[in-house]
């Protein structure tokens, strides 16, 4: 059976281990008391968040969060954005392929965005607000090996909006560090 959260709590476990030891990731998926794991979804979101904020720096935060994505159905992706590739000669020609407006994905100046118009993190499902980004940037990292995947490069990702935020839309600039199309 599916269960986002024992995912996510393996995932962001495996990133804190790998950052720090067992017992700081063991602390920041159910607390100092251990029972962090009895919460509910929105309640345990925020407050693994704030345990993580709270032990790590910025930097050493947005890399562990963006260790945590899951890889969900990340193969159709990579398909899909493969595909649009190999229809495009360059990245305007990509950015404007009906396909690629209908993922999300639009280019703008030359520069790759990727939107949703909704949150797509089923544990943020009844989340109301979030009060740092901290939580997105698994989103980010998800995106990052989407993207060096499909564009054999490295990619840097860079979160600018999050309805979790406030925003009106979740938004990242996908920013390739190669040529993709040669």
């Amino acid at each position: 059976m599916f269960d986002i959260r024992k995912i996510q709590e393996q995932a962001i476990y495996t990133a804190v281990k790998s950052a720090s030891n067992d017992e700081k990731a063991r602390e920041i998926i159910y607390g100092m008391d251990g029972l962090a794991g009895a919460e509910d979804n929105p309640t345990w979101v925020k407050s693994t968040m704030k345990r993580l904020e709270n032990h790590f720096y910025e930097s050493a935060i947005y890399e562990i969060r963006r260790n945590c994505q899951c890889g969900y159905g990340m193969d159709e992706k990579l398909a899909l954005v493969k595909e649009l590739i190999a229809l495009s000669l360059n990245m305007e020609e990509f950015g404007n392929l009906d396909e690629a407006q209908a993922a999300g994905l639009y280019c703008e100046n030359g520069e790759l965005f990727l939107q949703f118009l909704f949150c797509p993190c089923p544990m943020l499902a009844e989340v109301d607000r979030l009060d740092t980004n901290t939580w997105c940037q698994c989103t980010t990292g998800y995106s990052k090996v989407l993207f060096e995947k499909a564009f054999a490069c490295e990619v840097d990702v860079e979160l600018l909006e999050s309805i979790k935020m406030g925003n009106k839309k979740c938004l990242m600039k996908i920013i390739p560090q190669e040529a993709v199309w040669k």
